[in-house]
């Protein structure tokens, strides 16, 4: 029996208009829940510019309470259109406790989970580790009105780990909201084998699990700001790729957005199509978890 499931990932460019940014993100689920869409995903941080090319103190006051504002007008807004909306948010839990956190907005308007980012990074222009301690709710999915979603955040995408315990734990669907793109002084080569590999890691995560994979990614440049924020220090910035894809279980592509522009892609999902895909190929049922006990290592010394 096909349970189909109309998606739309929002891929937007943003501002330092916290205001416009949230406004363009309600108007883009209203118009994706007009087309039909149940379950909309919001890109990694949206309310914002990705504030973490640099370590800024006075950044920490974009942060906010869950529940909070964001999650009331976005529980409101859930309820209203009748659909599933993931968002992704800064999350100040208490005075020096901040999280980069998904959170699953119901279609009756309720919380239905949330999710705090486990992997982070700390590289040049993603300096997230100043800003975001590491996730303490493991790897659970959150069960909701259109099914049970595994909800994880950007970094989280490189790491098979992740969506296994995902998928493990009864997901039907992995959600990757994203915010990666390019150094523009990369040359295109390096940027394609960037972008390729992104693409990649998630589809492979797909196919091992047999799930759906859904990754909303941004779009447009934003320059770095500088130490302090100070515009005319600023560095070269980073040039958000979009590509936001939707995929299938044996990692075909139902969808994929462009590189360059704001959009919203759709794509209709079938969730029962992965119990087939692991009846012929069953990973799970080949694992050989009484010799994965290195798997707990750092290192095979």
């Amino acid at each position: 029996m096909t349970k189909t499931l109309k998606t739309a990932l929002i891929q937007q460019s943003n501002s330092n208009d916290l205001d416009k940014n949230f406004a363009d993100s309600i108007q883009a689920i209203r118009q994706a829940a007009e087309a039909g869409a149940k379950l909309i995903v919001l890109q990694e941080l949206h309310r914002s510019l990705y504030f973490c090319q640099q370590e800024d103190v006075d950044v920490f006051d974009l942060a906010e309470t869950i529940p909070g504002p964001s999650t009331d007008s976005l529980g409101e807004l859930a309820k209203s259109l009748d659909v599933v909306i993931v968002a992704s948010l800064f999350e100040k839990r208490a005075a020096g406790l901040y999280h980069n956190t998904a959170v699953v907005l119901d279609s009756d308007g309720s919380i239905a989970g949330k999710y705090r980012k486990m992997h982070i990074p700390d590289d040049p222009g993603f300096y997230e580790k100043f800003y975001f301690t590491p996730g303490d709710m493991g790897f659970e999915p959150v069960q909701t009105s259109v099914g049970k979603l595994g909800v994880l955040v950007c970094w989280d995408q490189w790491f098979p780990e992740a969506a296994r315990l995902m998928a493990l734990a009864g997901a039907e669907v992995l959600i990757y909201p994203t915010a990666i793109g390019w150094d523009p002084r990369d040359d295109e080569a390096e940027q394609r084998r960037q972008l390729d590999a992104w693409v990649i890691s998630q589809r492979a995560h797909a196919v091992a699990n047999g799930v759906p994979v859904l990754s909303c990614n941004r779009v447009g440049h934003e320059a770095d700001p500088g130490p302090g924020g100070e515009v005319d220090k600023a560095g070269p910035g980073i040039d958000f790729w979009g590509h936001s894809f939707i995929a299938g279980p044996q990692g075909e592509f139902l969808a994929i957005a462009s590189e360059g522009k704001e959009e919203i892609l759709y794509a209709d999902v079938d969730l029962n199509h992965g119990e087939n895909v692991r009846r012929i190929w069953p990973f799970m049922r080949d694992r050989r978890i009484d010799h994965y006990q290195d798997l707990l290592k750092i290192y095979r010394d």
